[in-house]
């Protein structure tokens, strides 16, 4: 006998596995051609309890309208058009089990409510799918569209997360999803406590639908409510003609009667030249038009007129108030002291990535300016066309990009072919026009904006108005975002790490080879150098081609991120002045403590006021002004006699 009853139970356990998916779908057919959003769970938890491993699939086709049922014999079939019929394959193996007629088979259509319900389901299986992809799609839909049915899935795929990066993720939207939905409230408010330290969008969304609110209204606050705030009417948060509107939509007052109303009112009860017994000439008042209005509404059924004392009286018997959304006031605190804390670390990101964008646009000044202030450091020579040659350098790039179209090898030969084609530009420009208008800064000053003038007028001749792409190699692309609120692109970085070398590289020349110590002694005093046997006027030359050529250098990184024209170095002209003369002239610290300065005031100026750029360079001309009204030496002043040179 019990030989018997294990043959028996063992064959009813064979049968019980060898269930198919056609065999649940079968047992409740309707369920699954006519769903609707009520009946779809049961289904779905027999479906899912199954363990079946083609489960997944048929959810993702049911889902997107692609499960056919045969109407012969109501079975369900993936199915594929093919002339005037369709070719079947089995839902459970994906094999072709036959064709079909074209109106033989009924398409499932579930509706946008139950295609919901499905994806919830659906993405319990997507959660611990082998397919990375597929993980990623699911964590992203439920972060669309989270629901508390997804905590518990979610929670359980977490242990078995290999991808460091989808485990981060899942963890994230764990805790979110349970500051939102988890029902034991110690367990909830410790998920909202961790949201804190976590200054993502998501998170502070999460916090602020935790603590949604709406004014309300009543005769008294009710016992228990979740108050956020009480309001009192004629205050700023709540003016008084709002207070009454309240009233008037909780049907809790009359609606008062507009003056155009009345004016419509009176002027259709006029008869005779009277409106009852008022002559119209004498309704030139507010009070007169509502004296008589007041005699004609009960014979007219009119609303009646609500006095100024009779709305101080509503707003006087009934209490205005905030509540939260959220019944739980220790969840509501919970979630008060997590966003402050989240706000305040974004206060502080902010912060953090204003002094990025601050140093960024001090490195591209630094570059613009170094070898501005070494030329007018060393020979005093107010050098115009300084913007040309940073235009000459990013059309250098530019040219070099178009005959190599490997964008870092490109890059790599266009920084020393700039250096090479300004620092030739320089010399030449210093042997004849500078160095016959020395000692003479106005008649310098004039030259050098009649060159930068035919510059840009040649520049524009041979590479067109249009302004031409420089573009960076690919390892520049993108950005390095630290978090949702700081955040620095790479080709800023770059340009910041070239500004580095060359500050790096102008110290060692400057302190640690010959030329560095002629231009120093030349800077400091030309005489006393003329009698130590060095040569100012071909330092002044060298000098002047070397800050040409950096100005090249600078072309080229400056044309990485901005359009690259012929007027481009007029967009830069006036800052490299500014940060000479602020930092100090002819110190190379001087002119990096100025591009800082300059560059953290413009970008303040601009977090302050976004829209308006305009406005950042006002101040900044106007605060350039009033700073070298109390420091006219610069930031690093010269000693000795150079400065009083």
């Amino acid at each position: 006998m019990r030989i018997i009853l294990a043959l028996l139970a063992a064959l009813w356990a064979g049968s019980a596995s060898a269930q198919t998916l056609q065999d649940l779908l079968q047992a409740e057919p309707e369920a699954i051609s006519d769903p609707s959003r009520r009946t779809v769970g049961e289904v779905l938890d027999k479906l899912v309890d199954s363990g079946l491993s083609e489960v997944p699939v048929f959810l993702e086709r049911w889902q997107g309208k692609q499960v056919f049922q045969r109407q012969s014999d109501g079975l369900f079939f993936y199915a594929e058009e093919e002339g005037d019929g369709h070719i079947l394959y089995d839902i459970s193996t994906g094999e072709e089990v036959g064709r079909t007629g074209e109106r033989e088979l009924t398409a499932l259509k579930p509706n946008a409510g139950v295609r919901a319900v499905i994806g919830s389901a659906l993405i319990e299986f997507q959660l611990s799918d082998p397919d990375p992809l597929r993980r990623q799609a699911a964590l992203a839909a439920i972060a669309d569209d989270p629901a508390p049915d997804h905590l518990a899935p979610l929670r359980a795929a977490i242990p078995g997360e290999e991808d460091p990066t989808l485990l981060a993720r899942k963890e994230r939207l764990e805790a979110l999803l349970s500051a939102r939905f988890e029902e034991d409230p110690d367990t909830r408010a410790a998920a909202i406590g961790r949201l804190g330290s976590d200054i993502s969008v998501e998170a502070r969304s999460a916090l602020n639908q935790i603590l949604a609110s709406e004014p309300k209204v009543a005769p008294a606050i009710p016992e228990g409510a979740n108050v956020a705030q009480v309001l009192e009417p004629g205050s700023e948060a709540l003016p008084r003609q709002a207070a009454y509107s309240m009233l008037v939509e909780a049907g809790l007052a009359p609606p008062r009667v507009t003056e155009s109303e009345i004016r419509d009112a009176l002027v259709a009860a006029i008869e005779g030249g009277k409106v009852g017994d008022v002559p119209l000439p004498t309704l030139n008042t507010d009070e007169a038009r509502h004296a008589a209005y007041d005699a004609i509404a009960p014979a007219r059924g009119l609303p009646p007129r609500v006095t100024e004392q009779e709305v101080a009286a509503a707003l006087a018997a009934h209490a205005f108030w905030v509540d939260y959304a959220e019944p739980d006031r220790g969840i509501t605190a919970a979630a008060e002291r997590a966003l402050a804390s989240a706000e305040t670390r974004v206060a502080a990101w902010q912060g953090a990535d204003l002094l990025l964008d601050g140093v960024s646009l001090a490195s591209i000044y630094f570059l613009a300016a170094i070898g501005l202030a070494i030329t007018f450091g060393v020979m005093g020579v107010i050098n115009m066309a300084h913007g040309e040659f940073i235009m000459m350098g990013a059309y250098t790039g530019y040219v070099v990009q178009t005959l190599v179209p490997d964008y870092t090898l490109s890059l790599l030969l266009a920084l020393p072919l700039a250096f090479a084609i300004t620092f030739g530009a320089g010399v030449l420009m210093e042997r004849l026009v500078i160095r016959h208008l020395a000692h003479r800064p106005l008649e310098t000053l004039l030259a050098t904006f009649g060159i930068s003038i035919a510059l840009q007028q040649i520049a524009k001749n041979i590479f067109g108005t249009q302004a031409r792409p420089l573009t960076s190699p690919a390892w520049l692309d993108g950005a390095w975002v630290i978090n949702d609120v700081a955040g620095i692109a790479y080709i800023r970085i770059a340009i910041f790490v070239l500004a580095l070398l060359f500050l790096g590289l102008i110290l060692f020349i400057l302190r640690r080879t010959r030329l560095g110590l002629e231009v120093r002694a030349v800077t400091q005093n030309p005489g006393m150098a003329a009698s130590m046997g060095i040569n100012p006027d071909r330092i002044g030359m060298l000098t002047f081609g070397l800050g040409s050529g950096i100005a090249g250098i600078a072309g080229v990184a400056i044309g990485l991120y901005a359009k690259v024209t012929s007027e481009m170095g007029a967009d830069y002209i006036v800052q490299s002045f500014m940060t000479v003369v602020v930092g100090g002239v002819g110190n190379v610290w001087g002119t990096l403590a100025g591009a800082g300065l300059i560059g953290g005031f413009q970008k303040s100026v601009e977090w302050l006021n976004p829209s308006n750029t305009l406005a950042a360079q006002t101040f900044m001309i106007l605060f350039i002004i009033a700073f070298i009204q109390f420091r006219p030496r610069g930031i690093v002043a010269m000693k000795g006699r150079a400065a009083g040179a």
